[in-house]
């Protein structure tokens, strides 16, 4: 798909991953729809880019729902969504005196997972009215997994869990949508520079490092988009999920 001119919703578009995935589409010409919980996060950078921001909680369908709708009333449906929002909560299953994190679980699984779900599903409802473009393509969805989701280390069953859904219904959403003649893809990032590590003490940075073969550094966000866009791009690519990761895989901790 030639991304020039195209809508393209990004969600989690405030910052991270997501921001910059807007800024590589925009660059390319996309019309781009910040969708954000943070609304003025993402205003920021959907002034920088010339795109609109609508706020939303995609774990919420009603809010899921009108924000696809403002995007759609704005500037047309879209024919890229790339689902970039989440949440990266820890918590062992069982921690310190007997506490439960079934709470973690299900707040994590609810953001993530059917988050996902719930843009996906809307946005393909709009999608549908468009028309083929010349290469009989109508759209394509890119959804955020991780390394994790193979590779999870402790602490991570609920954010493993909800990414490897993430993960595994990749496949199944692209037969179901291939009838529509739009793909499902999805990236499943390693260990990016993102403002999660920003936060962390250098010695903590440099320890992760470590396990990274090469590149030897911590990912550009700029990378995660870059390779979006190439899923955007290529025409033939469906169905899949594709570790960036720099070859690395997740220590038990």
């Amino acid at each position: 798909m030639q991304i020039s001119e195209q809508v393209a919703i990004v969600t989690g578009g405030g910052s991270g991953l997501g921001a910059a995935t807007a800024r590589v589409l925009a660059g390319k010409g996309a019309r781009i729809a910040i969708l954000d919980f943070d609304l003025q996060r993402a205003q920021a950078v959907a002034q920088e880019i010339g795109g609109i921001a609508v706020q939303v909680d995609v774990g919420d369908e009603a809010s899921v729902e009108a924000a696809i709708g403002s995007v759609v009333d704005q500037i047309g449906a879209p024919r890229i969504v790339v689902n970039c929002a989440g949440i990266g909560l820890a918590a062992r299953m069982v921690g310190r005196e007997g506490k439960l994190s079934i709470d973690t679980f299900e707040r994590t699984i609810r953001v993530n997972l059917i988050g996902t779900y719930n843009v996906m599903s809307y946005a393909v409802r709009a999608m549908l009215t468009l028309p083929p473009l010349e290469n009989a393509e109508r759209g394509v969805i890119i959804n955020t997994a991780s390394a994790a989701y193979q590779d999870g280390q402790l602490g991570q069953s609920a954010y493993s869990a909800s990414k490897g859904g993430i993960a595994a219904m990749c496949l199944p959403v692209a037969r179901e949508l291939a009838q529509h003649a739009i793909r499902c893809n999805a990236v499943a990032p390693g260990l990016f520079n993102t403002p999660m590590m920003a936060g962390l003490p250098d010695e903590t940075v440099a320890g992760i490092v470590k396990n990274i073969p090469f590149p030897a550094r911590l990912g550009d966000p700029a990378e995660f988009g870059l390779l979006v866009s190439q899923i955007a791009e290529n025409p033939y690519l469906n169905g899949e999920v594709i570790r960036l990761d720099g070859a690395t895989r997740l220590p038990p901790r």
